[in-house]
């Protein structure tokens, strides 16, 4: 499964949607795209992982890394998230607590 991605602009925020499979070999294609939306000054990122059917510890790690980059400009990166299998690897692995995570774009506070 191959990786999509898509950007739009949501209340001063850009929503990165994301479908298929995160994974060590797809991985560095979202790197790229949040490093680039970074380094276009768009230091307020949502993660829509609405399409993700597989996330393993490869696209953890870019999501945690894609955090340090825009908190470095005081920025913020939210995930948006209804999916049980991806919602228990984020409380096992603790991250819950790292990101805020909304059930839907709609859901996500004013920004």
């Amino acid at each position: 499964m191959d990786l999509t991605l898509g950007t739009r602009e949501v209340g001063g925020r850009t929503v990165v949607a994301v479908g298929g499979e995160i994974d060590v070999y797809t991985a560095p294609r979202l790197r790229e795209q949040m490093t680039d939306l970074v380094a276009a000054g768009r230091y307020h990122l949502v993660i829509d992982l609405g399409g993700v059917e597989f996330l393993d510890s490869t696209g953890l790690g870019v999501l945690v890394g894609g955090l340090k980059k825009v908190r470095s400009h005081d920025g913020s990166l939210d995930l948006v998230c209804n999916s049980d299998r991806l919602l228990k690897i984020f409380r096992i692995t603790g991250l819950a607590k790292v990101f805020h995570i909304y059930p839907s774009v709609d859901e996500l506070p004013a920004h």
